[in-house]
């Protein structure tokens, strides 16, 4: 069996460390054996850029139009050319094609949960275990933060349906997701609540008590009493997120000239967007975007506008109409600005701008949902949870554009070619990112915990 000198080295310092001969202290040996994971292999990608478009977006009404499908259960939105030749989506997605060639668009997903809330920890873990951390906080944790100001993992709003389950596990809490928050984030008062200083406590106050505080360690002996199991460290990174006009500029995307915000569009989702790209330019490790559009006076009814259209997908407003069944309600029809005009324009801009930034070509960018829907229309006139098949697109960090990987069949409800998973998918993310699947977490108990989940990174998107 060929052993690499990296494994070697890794069990040496193993052997070494366990038996006292250097000295290290458990979590310095992780960090180690950490770093020599990492540095297995080449990174294609500094930060990651997760847009969880989260509830079940209809994959056959998007990215994998289905023109030959019977009367009764086809999308009425039909197929067009993109930028790419022979490379189709449907005309809701028309922005977006135009930047097709940047864009791989993996048709041939399957499995996972059925529900929402699985579902959404599904995506955010890439594991069926109940204890896996997501994959923002593997990251956080093994990378650490390109921006000292700011947290190495967050998530923008973070306050969807599922937003309870998010989580860092067995993990330290400083890989804890950080979420902004905002109801509606294009609303003129928005600001990220956690890191705007009290009345009580002017940033004049906060930073004499972090004077205070350093003084208080000087007296004893330079011991970093505050340091105590890492505490200082969460001290610090408070101070810096209070104190840091950086941290102030990186969610402020209203100081954004009109022609962004424009680009974007106007209204939550379009600010969604606008903010993670921002946080991705200041340096933040991994960011996630899960947009559900908020109740506003313009869109009586949404009460609930994420991508669950179990009643009236194709109507062309609300979907609460006489006869709906009531799982679906709350939504607006899948053509509806508030819906895919929204996520079109959006996403499109956000591909665009991050190309003409420079940001592509080290942050991979992953479009993804819980699941699709039903190849058949329900008897409400809408589409269920559908795991048999569905699509997540993919850009930057060495992503090969222009291509779409998989198949799925005539009616789009089965893969036929090439199948790929959300094991797969969290595979491709720490692929990207250069950290080595083959060394396992530690866990305070000492119990190592593998987070490859027996999954190779989809080959198609290298």
């Amino acid at each position: 069996m060929h052993v690499s000198a990296a494994d070697m080295t890794r069990r040496h310092c193993l052997r070494l460390g366990a038996t006292g001969v250097l000295g290290w202290s458990l979590p310095q040996l992780l960090a180690l054996q950490a770093n020599a994971a990492t540095g297995q292999l080449a990174a294609r990608a500094k930060n990651v850029l997760v847009v969880l478009e989260q509830g079940g977006l209809s994959h056959i009404d998007t990215w994998d139009p289905k023109p030959d499908v019977v009367v009764e259960h086809r999308s009425p939105y039909k197929p067009i050319a993109t930028r790419v030749p022979g490379m189709r989506f449907t005309e809701l997605l028309a922005k977006t094609g135009r930047h097709a060639d940047k864009l791989a668009v993996v048709r041939s997903m399957h499995g996972g949960a059925n529900d929402h809330p699985g579902g959404t920890r599904y995506v955010l873990s890439g594991s069926r275990s109940p204890e896996m951390p997501d994959i923002g906080s593997v990251v956080s944790h093994l990378l650490g933060t390109r921006c000292k100001d700011l947290p190495p993992y967050i998530m923008v709003p973070g306050n969807n349906e599922q937003a309870a389950v998010t989580r860092n596990g067995f993990l330290p809490g400083s890989s804890r997701v950080f979420k902004t928050g905002g109801v509606d984030l294009s609303a003129k008062d928005w600001k990220v609540g956690p890191v705007q200083p009290r009345p009580d406590a002017p940033v004049s106050r906060v930073t004499a008590r972090q004077q205070l505080l350093a003084s208080l360690d000087e007296r004893n002996n330079g011991s970093k009493a505050t340091n105590f199991g890492g505490i200082g460290r969460f001290y610090e990174q408070a101070f810096d997120m209070l104190t840091s006009p950086r941290v102030a500029s990186a969610f402020n995307y209203q100081a954004e000239p009109d022609a962004v915000r424009e680009r974007y569009g106007t209204g939550h989702r379009g600010a969604c967007y606008l903010v993670g790209r921002k946080l991705i330019e200041a340096g933040v490790r991994f960011v996630t975007v899960d947009v559900r559009w908020p109740l506003t006076k313009e869109t009586p009814g949404g009460s609930n506008l994420n991508w669950d259209h179990h009643d009236f997908i194709y109507t062309k407003g609300t979907c609460n109409l006489p006869g709906a069944g009531g799982g679906g309600a709350g939504r607006y029809g899948i053509g509806h600005w508030v819906m895919m005009g929204s996520v079109d324009q959006a996403f499109s801009a956000l591909i665009e701008d991050m190309h003409e930034r420079g940001l592509l070509a080290d942050t991979l960018v992953c479009f993804v949902s819980e699941f699709g829907r039903t190849p058949k229309l329900n008897k409400f006139q809408g589409r269920d949870h559908w795991n048999g098949a569905y699509s997540f697109v993919f850009a930057g960090a060495g992503v090969p554009g222009g291509r779409v990987i998989g198949r799925t069949d005539r009616e789009g409800g089965q893969v036929t070619d090439e199948p790929h998973t959300q094991e797969e998918f969290a595979a491709t993310i720490y692929e990207k990112l250069g950290i080595g699947r083959d060394t396992p977490i530690y866990r305070a108990d000492n119990r190592p915990v593998f987070f490859r989940h027996d999954a190779e990174p989809i080959s198609s998107l290298f």
